[in-house]
């Protein structure tokens, strides 16, 4: 029997455009399913529009991760934290990366594309997908933050 690969939704503003491509090329060569989720032109857009739509697929289950990329992937972690059982982070170096999966247990990565360049951004995401959340001690602190969202 054969195991589903991993399901990761991304999505960018016309500012993270080019690193996401480049990202979801990545992925998809690392045998990791991607659902894209726009934008598909490198016009100007409204990044809250493609936070959320990440933010609910990650919530609906029909991915298990998100990746949003805007300029500085603070936009976009803004905008899908909004989103009622969102985790999402904004890192621009590996070991956060790792740290917020496996302490924070984030659900969606955020990236700057004027921030980080196409090899670092790699880096990030593999350290973000080799880490899982370690339950334990940080689950209790997960949960006193799930909690704020009233």
């Amino acid at each position: 029997m054969s195991e589903q690969p991993l399901t990761i939704a991304t999505a960018s503003d016309h500012a993270g455009f080019d690193l996401r491509i480049a990202l979801e090329a990545h992925l998809s060569a690392k045998g990791i399913r991607v659902v894209s989720m726009g934008t598909d032109v490198k016009e100007r857009c409204d990044y809250p529009d493609y936070a959320e739509k990440v933010a609910r697929a990650v919530v609906a289950g029909d991915a298990a991760l998100g990746l949003l990329v805007c300029g500085t992937g603070v936009g976009m972690s803004m905008a899908a934290n909004k989103v009622h059982g969102v985790r999402a982070a904004v890192v621009s170096d590996s070991f956060s990366a790792r740290a917020t999966r496996s302490h924070n247990d984030c659900n969606v990565l955020c990236l700057g594309e004027r921030v980080v360049g196409v090899g670092l951004a790699q880096e990030i995401v593999d350290a973000f997908l080799s880490a899982s959340f370690e339950g334990g001690r940080h689950q209790g602190r997960v949960q006193k933050m799930m909690d704020l969202e009233g």
